[in-house]
């Protein structure tokens, strides 16, 4: 019964990754549509960053890791993208062309976010306001239900 908790703790691990490296990529369009969107992306971008450049392990891999060994199985040889897309999703050798289309990507995304909200002359401070009817207006001053 305790190993069910760590394959689940594993498998749920593994989800987890793929939404994050699915969000780090493509996660800049949510900005497109709500700008506040950019400053987590921004964090989540940078860290996907310092983990390719510096070879860091990410802690969900570690997690899954833990989980899979406790659970009796093997562990993780490699990271993520090595054990589950490298070799199964793509082929090694577009390791390299694959990252420049995340990049670019991700280039895509924030620019096209800038593009429009600079466009449409909103800010990060004031696009709550946009999407709010209320926001902004003096405590009270909206009409809370029909008028006599």
């Amino acid at each position: 019964m305790v190993r069910m908790g760590y394959r689940v703790l594993a498998d749920a691990t593994l989800v987890v990754h793929v939404a994050f490296l699915t969000y780090v990529v493509a996660g800049g369009f949510l900005a497109w549509f709500w700008l506040r969107a950019i400053w987590p992306h921004l964090v989540c971008a940078g860290w996907g960053l310092v983990t390719v450049v510096f070879h860091l392990e990410c802690p969900l891999t570690v997690v899954e890791d833990w989980a899979r060994r406790r659970m009796g199985g093997p562990g993780l040889a490699t990271g993520f993208v090595d054990r589950y897309l490298t070799g199964v999703v793509y082929p090694e050798r577009y390791v390299d062309a694959l990252r420049l289309l995340a990049a670019t990507t991700l280039v895509v995304s924030w620019g096209g976010a800038w593009i429009r909200w600079r466009g449409r002359g909103h800010t990060v401070f004031n696009q709550t306001r946009l999407h709010h009817p209320h926001f902004g207006e003096r405590h009270g001053s909206h009409r809370r239900g029909p008028t006599s």
